[in-house]
């Protein structure tokens, strides 16, 4: 008896032994069903979130697509239909809301059009993803069939496009037109179209180039007159105009233009001090003193042969002094000053 165990007790035995197994596996069950519910929601936060930039813009889309006021920080107003300037204006914080302001500003500086149809396919195929979500399909199986419908949608559009080639002005026009048509200005493409056509020829080689550097061509706004005043300067326009206090020049021919990014006045120590003087001949001395280092640096610009001088905005102290402007109104060179770096 005492070498024999009952059927039933080792039956029992077993039923301990394995009773604690399936509490465990429903605990890692409930941890994986609790984080992929917490990935299917960050994603309909994100397809929500595009959506909402998507159909913010969606109305301002086509020829009938009507114009959004805008009114920034500043207290600026905009009005415009054009997908990357509203777009631009946006406080948006979501992440996934500024990859698509990133999509519409990339479409811009390398299309220059279609940066609101970008954001509204964008969304689309976004809002087309909730019903494969929905059935179960798996975000990166979706993922490849995009690049696979990419890879044919590219296929299709180069075989039905046009080849343009750059030195056909007339396709450049008809072009630019288009892209004008549903801008708030499309009365006034006949005058734009070639004023922006014939401003990106200048910039560019045509027999090399692929795209243009926008930052080459700079659009200058002026408060008055109408868009048929606008007119297309084949070199540089800037705010200020010519120093005029010391009697110099406004107009130059054939010129040599010189930047400096120094002062012409006389220079400030590097810490605060006073320098007192008592006596009149140390007042005469300084003044001579200054008017020696700035007869100077005069004489050292004209020895270069400019007539134009172009002097960048000083924060310290000012960019030029009265006396540096009589010296070179003396020598017959136009002085522009205070330009900044955008300018």
């Amino acid at each position: 008896k005492s070498e024999t165990t009952p059927p039933h007790t080792t039956n029992k035995r077993k039923r301990k032994m394995s009773a604690p197994a399936p509490a465990q596996g429903n605990s890692d069950e409930t941890q994986f069903d609790g984080n992929a519910e917490k990935g299917k929601n960050v994603r309909i936060s994100n397809i929500t979130a595009a959506k909402a930039i998507s159909d913010a813009v969606r109305t301002s889309l086509g020829p009938r697509g009507m114009d959004k006021m805008i009114q920034t920080p500043t207290g600026e107003v905009i009005i415009s239909n054009d997908g990357a300037t509203l777009l631009k204006q946006m406080a948006v914080t979501h992440p996934c809301a500024k990859m698509l302001v990133e999509l519409s500003h990339a479409q811009d500086v390398e299309a220059g059009d279609g940066t609101t149809s970008v954001v509204v396919i964008a969304g689309s195929l976004l809002g087309a993803c909730v019903n494969l979500l929905n059935r179960g399909i798996h975000p990166t199986r979706i993922s490849e069939a995009f690049q696979i419908a990419r890879n044919k949608a590219d296929e299709i559009l180069i075989n039905m496009s046009t080849p343009i080639k750059l030195d056909d002005r007339d396709s450049l026009v008809n072009s630019a037109t288009t892209s004008l048509s549903s801008k708030v200005i499309s009365h006034y493409s006949s005058l734009l179209a070639p004023m922006a056509v014939d401003a990106v020829l200048k910039v560019i080689d045509p027999k090399t180039a692929v795209n243009v550097d926008l930052q080459d061509i700079k659009v200058v706004k002026k408060v008055g007159g109408t868009i048929d005043d606008s007119e297309l300067v084949e070199g540089m326009v800037f705010s200020q105009g010519a120093a005029k206090a010391a009697g110099g020049p406004s107009s130059i021919k054939n010129a040599k233009i010189a930047l400096i990014q120094f002062c012409l006045s006389p220079p400030k120590t590097d810490i605060e001090n006073e320098v007192v003087v008592s006596d009149h001949t140390q007042l005469d001395r300084i003044l001579k003193e200054e008017k020696k280092y700035i007869i100077n640096i005069c004489k050292k610009i004209q020895k270069a042969g400019c007539n134009v001088l172009l002097i960048q905005k000083s924060i310290l102290r000012d960019a030029v002094s009265d006396l540096a402007l009589h010296f070179l109104a003396k020598m017959k060179i136009m002085v522009v000053k205070n330009l900044t770096l955008s300018s």
